[in-house]
Formats: structure tokens, sequence, C-alpha cells
């Protein structure tokens, strides 16, 4: 994505939220696209930019996809998309004509859900910027109703220079080449190796009020078979959770069965989204998740995260960041 602020002096004095000044530059990679069983079955080739004036902002983006099949024909358009936004740090507000809905910045990390009467779905949207301030992990999840129908999912990489400098744009060829290799591979942890993914991730509060804390996370990673693993995780610092589970994953299916988690997940390519069941020993909690689990380099095993936990069925907060792997 690019921005570029306009005229003139008016427009220099225009004030930007905090999430839009973290997506400021061009941001460049190659969204792999999946049916909802979690095919892989083409790429989107994007160009998106920002423009910020003293009347608003405005989004355009051109998209075109490679692959074949009916989600090809669904989502091929003849034009660009077109939308502006009202930018804030509460409520990010798409109002038309291409994207109706509103996002919400958490720290580094935007939750947004709109609907696109050219897509005709309505789209869940996780565009997170890792700590590095310059690599954003994506994904889009597209619904008929309540039905998954598809979902694009990469990694961008931000530049500032890329239209002058041939060093740059010769760096951007080479990101998306990798990312359209990585982009189709399921993900599989490892099988006969054990070890642990740690590092510190950002806490927001749901209220958006509260300031950024932070969490230290181990993933205990112990396989089992070809196809199973047992987790144990731990959270300390600003949040203290722990808990055990069973992994079970059957193609792009996973499960999670116990002793202390239930639920399932779904992986589309690189991207696993679940839902944990955080019950405890005593089978009665009342905490659960809903996150986005994305292996950025499959040889590296780095692990983008974005957990939204939630107590029954309201949000207290929002965890993410990425872990580093480490075998034991």
């Amino acid at each position: 994505m690019s921005q570029a602020v306009s005229d003139g002096a008016a427009a220099s004095e225009v004030e930007t939220s905090e999430w839009q000044k973290r997506i400021e530059g061009e941001w460049h990679g190659i969204p792999a696209l999946f049916d909802a069983q979690g095919n892989h079955v083409g790429f989107e080739f994007i160009a998106r930019a920002s423009e910020v004036t003293a009347e608003g902002a405005r989004y355009w983006m051109d998209s075109k996809l490679s692959g074949a099949g009916p989600l090809r024909n669904r989502f091929e358009l003849g034009a660009q998309f077109d939308f502006g936004v009202v930018d804030s740090d509460e409520n990010r507000v798409y109002t038309g004509p291409d994207f109706y809905g509103t996002g919400q910045p958490y720290g580094f990390f935007v939750e947004a859900n709109y609907y696109s009467p050219g897509w005709q779905a309505d789209l869940r949207t996780w565009n997170q910027v890792l700590a590095d301030g310059e690599t954003q992990v994506y994904s889009s999840v597209l619904h008929d109703g309540w039905a998954v129908c598809a979902v694009f999912n990469g990694v961008y990489k931000r530049t500032t220079d890329r239209e002058t400098n041939p060093a740059t744009q010769a760096l951007v060829d080479e990101w998306r080449a990798l990312e359209q290799e990585r982009g189709s591979r399921p993900q599989v942890l490892p099988t006969k190796e054990k070890g642990a993914w740690t590092g510190t991730l950002f806490l927001d509060s749901a209220d958006q009020k509260s300031p950024t804390g932070s969490v230290q996370v181990t993933i205990e990673h112990e396989p089992t078979s070809l196809r199973s693993a047992r987790h144990t995780v731990t959270w300390t610092g600003d949040l203290e959770r722990s808990y055990t589970f069973d992994r079970y994953r059957d193609g792009a299916r996973t499960m999670y069965e116990g002793p202390e988690v239930f639920g399932n997940a779904t992986s589309y390519g690189r991207a696993l989204f679940t839902t944990q069941h955080l019950m405890g020993a005593d089978g009665q909690g009342v905490e659960k998740i809903r996150g986005r689990e994305f292996l950025i380099d499959p040889t590296t095993r780095e692990l983008a995260i974005v957990w939204q936990l939630m107590h029954g069925e309201t949000t207290t907060h929002w965890v993410h960041g990425s872990l580093q792997w480490e075998a034991r």
C-alpha cells in the first residue's frame, strides 16, 4: 500500500491516526487465494495506494488474479477498487463505493469487517504489522452470510523508494517470487522434532483505551505421531495463562482434543484459523481464543500470532506479534 498526501499546505496540516502512520509507504506481496476447504487455487497480484487530503483518505486497489475456476470468475473485476476511509484510531469507516464497513485498530494490529459489492462477499480482514515495522501479515476471510467462500492471505514488505531505486525494485521482485513459492504451502508443524516457539507478544485491551502491554509466550511442541502433537502454552507478564492440549491434523483441518483445550481449526496455506475453548483442568473455563497462527517462513518456522481472547462471547484482549522456533 502506498500513501500520498496532497492539496498543498492544507494537506500538510492533516492529522493522521497512529495506524495510518504505521502503514505509510508501499507494501509489496502476492496474497494466495484458497477455496472454502483450504485448497490453493491462485494468487492475487495487487497494486494498492492511499491518499490523505484535507477532505479525508481514499484508497484504491488494482487486483489481478491468477489461477482458474469459479473463484477467479467471481473475483476478477474489470476495474480497480476505490473507496473512502474515515481515518481514526477508534473506528476506521469504509464509506464506499466499493467497500462498506469498519475497522478497529489495536496497536500494531487492525481488525476490519466490510462488504464488497463487486465480490458479493462480506470480508473479515486481519492486518498485523510486526515489531520490525517493515513486515505486514495479511488475511481476508470472505463470507456468503456466515459461510466461508474464500480466503486470501500473504506477507507484505514495506519500501519507500521503489519507483526510483533499482536495488529496491530488485528486492521487491525477489520478495514476490519468494512469497509465490511459499504461499501455497500448507501449515505443517514439525513431525519428528521437539522444540518451542518463544517470544514477547503485544497485549491490547478490547476497549482501545488501556496502554499496550506485553506477554511472554512459550509454546512447547512435542510430536506424538506424524499427524499429532502435544502443546503446552504458557503466558507470563501482563496476562498469565497456562494450558495443555493434544492437536490432530487431518488434511487442512486441525482438532484440539483436551485435556484443557477443545476446538478445531482450518489451515489456508500457512495460516491456521483457530477456535480454542480454554476449559481448564476442571472443565469449567469460560475463556476462548479465536486466532490466526501464520507460519511466515516454513524454513525458520517463525510464527506470527493473533489471538482474540474472549470471555464467553465478549472480547477482552488482543494478543499479537511473532514467535521464534527453537529445537530442543
